[in-house]
């Protein structure tokens, strides 16, 4: 069936995006295979107070691309150039605000979600300057988190009122015939994308029960993989079929059918972990936590 919005009316940005408090972006270096695989030591990329969040790597993972809410209170995506450590801002619309910038599959810029001058929020494509381009499916609003499985479908993450954890939708949509296909409903925020599959995951909340489940996009199926522990939401896959989860101050290691402590950040001095992101090699993991105590 053709896509019909989930939500009713826009929401209040806090609402839509979770709250904005003081985060950090760590990256690391994964080391060695296996039951060796290691996290090395993590650096601070942005360091400073205030929201630097949402990251991703670019395909070529030299950068990473994150969310900044600067001291005007607008959000706009900044480059983060690991190697040089330079900050770059991206975009600098004047009206619009940008969330969640993702590189798309065709390499030619990112993916946001756009919080428009009217409040609407939808996902649209920008050039690599931080240029926009179009909305990528216009009927659908309000759009709060993405991933792209190849270049025919995005897993989609709609907000709904007034009970948003059971009526938040996950959608399915695709970008060339705007054909949007709701699969569940009552998801986290949580999305990665599977690799070497045509596939991605999310996480399904039952009471207080967190479930990772698959689609598969060429069947629209969904199974369940595993319940999370209390807190755990966000995650990365990475080649080996492994997966890693942040869930308040530890990282978890889902491997060979086991779930397992993988890392205690706090002896790290990383607090308030939440998303994760892996470059494209399944070498570099970045890591969002709260702003250092002082």
């Amino acid at each position: 069936m053709r896509a019909i919005c989930v939500a009713v009316g826009s929401l209040a940005l806090a609402t839509a995006l979770g709250a904005q408090g003081g985060t950090d972006i760590w990256v690391g270096e994964l080391r060695g295979s296996g039951s060796a695989l290691s996290l090395g030591d993590l650096r601070n990329v942005t360091q400073r107070a205030g929201y630097d969040n949402q990251p991703q790597f670019t395909p070529d993972g030299l950068a990473l691309l994150f969310t900044r809410i600067g001291d005007d209170g607008r959000a706009d995506t900044w480059r983060a150039v690991l190697s040089g450590r330079a900050l770059q801002q991206v975009t600098r619309t004047q009206v619009e605000q940008e969330y969640s910038p993702t590189p798309m599959p065709d390499g030619n810029g990112f993916s946001a979600i756009v919080v428009e001058a009217d409040s609407t929020q939808r996902l649209w494509a920008y050039d690599w300057n931080g240029v926009p381009q179009r909305a990528i499916v216009p009927a659908l609003k309000p759009v709060g988190y993405h991933v792209w499985v190849g270049l025919g479908n995005i897993g989609g993450f709609v907000l709904s009122q007034p009970t948003p954890r059971d009526a938040n939708a996950l959608v399915l949509m695709n970008p060339q015939t705007e054909r949007v296909d709701t699969l569940a409903r009552g998801i986290g925020r949580a999305f990665a994308r599977v690799p070497g599959r045509e596939a991605f995951t999310f996480v399904h909340f039952h009471g207080d029960t967190a479930v990772l489940g698959e689609v598969d996009v060429r069947t629209r199926g969904v199974r369940r993989i595993l319940s999370l522990p209390r807190g755990a939401e966000y995650h990365v896959w990475l080649p080996d079929g492994s997966a890693i989860i942040s869930g308040n101050e530890v990282l978890y290691r889902w491997y060979e059918g086991r779930l397992e402590t993988f890392v205690d950040l706090r002896s790290r001095g990383v607090r308030g972990v939440s998303r994760l992101a892996l470059s494209a090699d399944g070498r570099m993991l970045a890591i969002v936590g709260a702003d250092p105590q002082p």
